[in-house]
Order: C-alpha cells, then sequence, then structure tokens
C-alpha cells in the first residue's frame, strides 16, 4: 500500500500514531507519507519516512491548517490507496474528497472531548459537541473507521474494527525498583498537574515524583516552579523511546485523571505503558482505569483529587517492596495476555490492506 497518515492537532511524536501505526505499516512492507505539524511542534522532520510539514491546529487558530490539509488533499489523494486522518477536524478538510481510501482514526469521544476545551467559550460547547456528534455519524456513511476503544461503539451506528491503545512490550526488564515515581503524558490539570505537584513537596526528599511530558500552559508555571524548587522532576518531551526507557526501576506510574466524561471509557495508554514495563499503578477511578486495576491487581485505585490516599498508597508500596512487586508482575502478564499491540497490529494491517483493495478497484 501507499499510505498517506495525516494530523493537524496530534505531536508527530504521539505514540499511536508514530511509534505503532507507522512503524507497523512500514514493518509490513508499506510505503507511508506522514504529514504533520513538525514545525508547529519543534520537532524534526524524520529521516527514514516520506515526510510533509503542515501547519498546527490549535486553539481557535486552526483555519491556517485545514486548508492546508484540504489543498494537500485535493491534490495528492489519488496518489495513495489508503488516507489516514487522526483528527476531526479533517473530516471538513476532506468534506466532498471522493475518495475509497479515507480512514478515520477515532482516539476519543470527540464531543466530551470538546466540553474540556479551555479556549473554547463555555456557551459554544453544547452546540458544538452537537456539531460533532453530526459530523460523526456523517463520517460513518462515507469512510472506514477505527475505534481506539470498544466503548466508542456507541456512539456509532455501525460496526467498526477497534485497534485499542494496546502497549508495545519491552523485550526485557532487569533492573532495581528505586525510589522514584513517575508521569508520562501530556500534563494538564484535568490529568492531575496541580495534585502532581503537591504530591511531589509531600513525598521530597524520600520520594522523587518525575513528569516526563510536555506542560500545557494552564499549568507551566506551577509545574516549571515546582521543578525548580525541586519537589517535582520535569523532563518535558522526551522522544518516546527514550521517555519509555524512564519507567524500568521506577516504584509506581501515576495517573490522576479528573472525573471527566472523555475520560470514562477511555483505557489510559499511560497505565498499560506502566503495566507492561513493571510498574504498579496509582489511578483515580475513572470507569476504564479502575477496570483494568480491579481486574488484574497491578495497582491502587484512589479518590478523585485525595492527594493524602495518593501519598499514602505510594508510601505503602515503598515499604512493601514484595507487594510492589506482585502488582508489578500481575500488570506485565496482563499485558502480555490481554494488552499487546502485537494482536492489535495485526488486526490494523489487515484492515487498512482490506481498505486498499476496495480503493483500487474503484480508482
Amino acid at each position: 500500500m501507499n499510505v498517506l497518515v495525516l494530523t493537524v492537532v496530534h505531536d508527530p511524536e504521539d505514540t499511536r500514531i508514530r511509534h505503532k501505526q507507522i512503524n507497523t505499516l512500514r514493518a509490513a512492507g508499506h510505503a507511508v507519507t506522514f504529514a504533520a505539524p513538525f514545525s508547529g511542534y519543534d520537532r524534526p522532520r524524520p529521516r527514514d519516512i516520506t515526510s510533509i510539514d503542515i501547519p498546527r491546529a490549535r486553539g481557535l487558530r486552526r483555519i491556517r491548517a485545514l486548508r492546508a490539509a484540504r489543498i494537500l488533499l485535493r491534490r495528492h489523494a489519488t496518489e495513495y490507496d489508503v488516507i489516514l486522518m487522526h483528527d476531526p477536524e479533517l473530516l471538513f478538510a476532506a468534506g466532498g474528497l471522493e475518495h475509497p481510501g479515507l480512514v478515520w482514526d477515532v482516539h476519543e469521544d470527540t464531543a466530551a472531548a470538546v466540553r474540556m476545551k479551555p479556549w473554547l467559550p463555555r456557551p459554544a460547547r453544547p452546540l458544538a459537541a452537537m456539531l460533532i456528534r453530526k459530523v460523526e455519524r456523517r463520517a460513518e456513511q462515507k469512510m472506514t473507521l477505527l475505534l481506539a476503544e470498544d466503548g466508542y461503539a456507541a456512539r456509532f451506528e455501525r460496526s467498526h474494527p477497534v485497534i485499542r491503545n494496546s502497549a508495545v512490550e519491552p523485550e526485557s526488564l532487569d533492573v532495581e525498583t528505586g525510589n522514584r515515581v513517575v508521569y508520562l503524558g501530556r500534563i494538564t490539570r484535568a490529568r492531575g498537574a496541580l495534585e502532581m505537584v503537591d504530591l511531589g513537596q509531600r513525598l521530597a526528599p524520600d520520594i522523587e515524583v518525575h513528569l516526563i511530558g510536555n506542560a500545557d500552559p494552564e499549568c507551566a508555571d506551577q509545574i516549571r516552579a515546582a521543578h525548580e524548587a525541586g519537589h517535582v522532576h520535569w523532563h518535558g518531551f522526551v522522544p518516546n523511546d527514550e521517555a519509555l526507557a524512564q519507567l524500568p526501576g521506577a516504584l509506581a506510574g501515576i495517573s490522576l485523571l479528573h472525573d471527566q466524561p472523555n475520560y470514562a471509557h477511555s483505557r489510559p495508554t499511560k497505565i498499560l505503558e506502566y503495566m507492561a514495563y513493571g510498574l504498579p499503578t496509582i489511578t483515580t477511578p475513572n470507569p476504564a482505569s479502575r477496570q483494568l486495576i480491579d481486574q488484574h491487581g497491578c495497582g491502587v485505585v484512589v479518590p478523585f483529587g485525595d492527594v493524602d490516599t495518593v501519598e499514602a498508597a505510594i508510601r505503602r508500596l515503598d515499604a512493601d517492596r514484595p507487594e510492589r512487586d506482585r502488582m508489578a508482575a500481575a500488570g506485565r502478564q496482563a499485558v502480555t495476555e490481554h494488552y499487546s499491540w502485537d494482536a492489535d497490529a495485526d488486526t490494523f494491517v489487515r484492515t487498512l490492506e482490506r481498505v486498499a483493495a476496495r480503493s483500487s478497484r474503484h480508482r
């Protein structure tokens, strides 16, 4: 296949896009062109992939990116068997495009997510959510959809392939557990930024709190101040492979998502990565997160916003290393048996190959 992978919203280093899907397509022998906002995220263009730098859609500034995406599709769509789009905004850019190889990868509950966007005026959020639901229903009539979670299926009338946010397992783990806990991913208030700052201050200097990822402007000042005070160790953006390499040996991984509809049915990729790399997880009780921990016994569920309980849970794991190691082993086993990317990678490639076969017949 010749596949165009397109995003105007996601970081070009997005794990699902760059390090799972694109790597999998290339390993299967398919050609990939990656159009993404490299300059917008200050990321280098990859040397091993054909790439196109496209403007970044951010906040209310989206028109330029969508116009560039629309021009790209109008001029070059016929060069590709499959066009794999990763943002709901691109459904507008692809409007009116008659191409049988259009695929939309549904990363999240978009209508629920838009209600959390600080850049969108509150009175406009319900209307935006309604518009997104309408666009989603139209999209499934015109293109192939991939769902990142089983829980997204109820939003659509038809059945669609589920390509889960499963974990790429490390080849080996042989490290001694230290005195640090880690958070991996984008840092926002809704993802527990302020709770992690408080936690770092409470645990220091006995246990270190390491934050790996970009911080949104809404909380970057607090994260930076906590780092300068020595309460947390903020690493900022770290390439995926390097970020994952920092997980082994940590006492635990933390995921302190707030009680938001967008998080209810989305299984946090970071929790699966913690499990794969031998870390128990401390998580708030969003249903998808709680289900993982309760089913596999691989961590501790804490109340929303309760830093006292988070601190106590981490100190218990530090004091009881055998229990910590039991949870870690349970998480690794669960990933191997139920949540390994190997199974989803095969479904992903076969699905796109079917789309490409259909596309070639109609072009």
